[in-house]
């Protein structure tokens, strides 16, 4: 028999509980008020360990930072799709940007209705456009005129009209990793902005469109919200046009991207990114949707490791390895991504200068080059700071590596959402 899993019911938001950059305590670092060693001696090491706070905190002030802007927090699922964080989210009030039928089907399980939900992605199906529309999503962010055409005969078909949204590339930089960079012309993401006007026109007047919305999304981790502005100047007049010409817009969608301080610095002013796009939009009396992903779940999050081996050669680097790597966290070797790591217990003397990696056998398998850190020894802990989001979704089984666990802290409790992946879950596909 399959178990069919569903998200656990939320308790209400509890008193403020310490966060991720809890001082120590006796027994090292804490998260939440209990103590990573703790959690490491039960759950073993790797182990991602998120803070339920932290995550309410994140979502209250973004929240709060509307005012009485009419708006909607859609999260973004593929930050961090585990169910009770998901369900953590909709006890919150928070709404669901999705980018795959799987990751609508989590929502659906976590108790959100199709109308809380968007669904996005540059390469859709006929089965999930199909499944989509069957659904009746709040919208389907559309990327092309061909997917406009294949939504169209398919609500035709069933009798109805599709609610969709078009994506809409600005080509405005977004001034982070070209990897996760997606508001230029050249890549692949929307339809350029000039030509946006007759196609929503043309939606306007097709039998199986519904045009509800502007969706624009310029990329991830964006620090300077000189781009985010521009961007939102652009869609919002691009919005009053079109409702001046009779198109039956309901919100604008200024996407996600605002990014999160992986260094341990002042993060980007959050109130001053919401202004910005209140600003925007003036007075076209359309919702306000944000996608947020990484900034309400990435800081509320560790990885968890323990230190395998120290190696020095003479006149070589001094490599510290952990029982973490590639598998784990994907992030520094796919886009050279800065996280913070520290020792759960810290020892007398001063940093060495370390490549910190991971046991994998690929050389770009590695966390940090020639960083300074405090000593360590075999079986100490460390912690790899603000691994909340595109950590544990990103993870893999290469070298049949099992996922690892995942760990919810909460007003001063902990439990396992996610229990480490053995062998028989590794095999049970196979034949």
């Amino acid at each position: 028999m399959i178990a069919v899993l569903t998200c656990a019911a939320e308790a209400a938001p509890g008193p403020h509980v310490t966060h991720t950059s809890s001082p120590a305590t006796p027994d090292g670092l804490a998260i939440g008020g209990v103590s990573l060693s703790a959690i490491a001696r039960e759950a073993g090491t790797p182990a991602y360990v998120y803070d339920a706070q932290a995550i309410r905190d994140a979502y209250a002030r973004l929240d709060a930072a509307f005012g009485t802007a009419p708006h909607a927090i859609h999260y973004a699922l593929k930050a961090n799709s585990a169910l009770a964080i998901v369900g953590l989210l909709r006890s919150l009030g928070s709404r669901v940007d999705a980018n795959s039928m799987g990751e609508v089907d989590v929502a659906l399980r976590c108790g959100f209705t199709p109308g809380d939900i968007v669904f996005t992605g540059v390469g859709k199906r006929r089965d999930e456009l199909e499944r989509a529309v069957g659904l009746g999503l709040a919208a389907i962010n559309v990327e092309s005129p061909g997917e406009l055409d294949r939504l169209d005969r398919i609500a035709q078909a069933r009798g109805t009209r599709a609610r969709v949204a078009l994506r809409v590339n600005p080509d405005i930089d977004a001034r982070s990793h070209p990897h996760i960079s997606t508001g230029l012309r050249d890549n692949k993401f929307g339809v350029p902005i000039d030509l946006a006007r007759d196609l929503f026109l043309e939606m306007r007047d097709r039998a199986g469109l519904l045009p509800v919305g502007v969706h624009v999304h310029i990329g991830s981790q964006i620090t300077s919200l000189d781009p985010l502005g521009r961007a939102a100047d652009a869609v919002s007049a691009l919005a009053r046009t079109l409702v001046a010409e009779g198109v039956p817009l309901k919100h604008l969608d200024f996407g996600g991207g605002l990014g999160i301080a992986y260094d341990g610095g002042p993060p980007p002013d959050l109130d001053a990114y919401v202004a910005r796009i209140v600003a925007a939009a003036g007075t076209t009396g359309l919702t306000l949707v944000v996608e947020p992903g990484r900034l309400l779940v990435g800081p509320a999050g560790v990885l968890l490791a323990r230190v395998v081996d120290v190696k020095q050669w003479p006149g070589t680097r001094r490599f510290v390895v952990l029982d973490a790597g590639m598998t784990e966290l994907m992030r520094p070797m796919l886009y050279d991504a800065y996280h913070r790591i520290d020792p759960v217990q810290p020892r007398p003397g001063d940093p060495i200068p370390s490549d910190i990696v991971g046991p994998i056998c690929e050389s770009t398998d590695t966390f940090a080059r020639d960083r300074p850190l405090a000593p360590v020894e075999i079986d100490d802990l460390v912690v790899i700071r603000d691994a909340g989001a595109y950590g544990a979704v990103m993870g893999s089984m290469y070298l049949r590596r099992p996922l690892p666990p995942e760990v919810l802290v909460d007003q001063g409790t902990w439990r396992v959402i996610r229990r480490r992946q053995t062998i028989d879950d590794m095999l049970a596909l196979e034949m």
